[in-house]
């Protein structure tokens, strides 16, 4: 137990922020991420806004892979299928409140589908399996020309909430976080049911957890309808803040990010997906200013490490898996044990 903390009932110990120390914290944090509209560039803004849609997206993958270890590989094209909902829903006068919602609920429908070859393959196939499913998925996107606009895309309207247009960063902003923030809660308290429990028992031994009375099919649809939810409500948002998408966006690339993302944050936390959309969002940020800094030395250097990305991406995977296979969740989580425990030694 950390110094200072003492529980007296369960209730205290069950907590999401289970002392005024974390409350205090996490107080500061939610008024200061309220507050960046406020005086935050453009920059600042856009990049926000894409990581927000980014860590919904990876708490849902982080359900069905960290969670209840289904590996799955047409999550970038999930994301699809609620941005393209909220599309054709927007062009029909529904508004924003009712097609977003209805966008995770359609793509949970897809992942039922995905899902249902998990009960008799598991590991690389059940990873074949969804890997099909995306070039499915992303050939309808193409080829669906009345409903997804085919290659050139389709335009997105902008959401409206009793008047109130959501136009631009700034208030896009908002939007994004405030889901952002609901599902991320709602991703820790699902961890702490019974349903977050049988995912991790079937995770951790599916045979077994069928003994202890595990509905094993009822289960693994769940963890793929439930992650695949949350990329619905992410690529319904990422509709609203881009104004217009096409298929290139949701490439077997986007998915990719998204497993990396969920391995280098830590597998099975709520912290680890944040921390590692965040991450892997900045990589290749931080590779353009490097480019962009460096090529007034060294010319085609931007030419060299712009493309990298994907490599890095690759590298990144390595090193955690050997090093650090619990992520940057783990290391976070070593940090405050020592302020947890100050002046003790761990």
């Amino acid at each position: 137990m950390r110094t200072g903390v003492f529980h007296e009932t369960f209730a205290s110990e069950e907590r999401l922020w289970d002392s005024p120390t974390a409350r205090s914290w996490m107080l500061v944090f939610t008024l200061a991420l309220f507050a960046l509209p406020l005086w935050g560039s453009d920059y600042m803004l856009a990049m926000a806004c894409i990581v927000g849609i980014h860590v919904i997206a990876t708490l849902g993958l982080n359900l069905t892979t960290g969670n209840a270890g289904l590996i799955s590989l047409c999550h970038g094209a999930f994301l699809g299928v609620g941005c393209y909902t909220v599309a054709w829903l927007g062009k029909h006068g529904v508004p924003f409140y009712v097609a977003l919602p209805a966008a995770g609920f359609l793509t949970a429908l897809f992942g039922v589908i995905v899902g249902m070859p998990s009960l008799r393959v598991k590991g690389l196939y059940l990873a074949i399996a969804t890997l099909a499913a995306h070039f499915i998925l992303t050939f309808i996107f193409r080829e669906w020309e009345p409903v997804t606009g085919g290659v050139p895309g389709t335009s997105i309207p902008h959401a409206n909430l009793f008047g109130f247009v959501f136009a631009g960063d700034r208030r896009n902003f908002y939007l994004i976080f405030v889901c952002a923030f609901a599902m991320a809660v709602s991703a820790r308290n699902l961890a702490r049911t019974h349903i977050g429990r049988a995912f991790v028992a079937v995770r951790d031994r599916d045979i077994s957890a069928e003994i202890l009375g595990v509905h094993l099919l009822r289960t693994k649809l769940l963890a793929f309808a439930i992650g695949a939810f949350y990329a619905g409500v992410a690529g319904g948002l990422l509709g609203y803040f881009y104004g217009a998408i096409s298929p290139e966006y949701f490439v077997l690339t986007l998915s990719v990010f998204y497993l990396a993302a969920v391995i280098v944050g830590g597998l099975g936390t709520v912290l680890g997906s944040i921390l590692g959309a965040v991450f892997m969002t900045f990589v290749p940020e931080v590779l353009r200013l490097v480019a962009n800094a460096s090529s007034q030395w060294f010319p085609g250097i931007a030419g060299l490490l712009l493309p990298m990305g994907q490599v890095v991406f690759g590298l990144l995977i390595i090193v955690f898996l050997v090093f650090e296979p619990r992520g940057l969740a783990a290391i976070w989580s070593r940090v405050r044990r020592v302020f947890h425990l100050w002046p003790f030694r761990t």
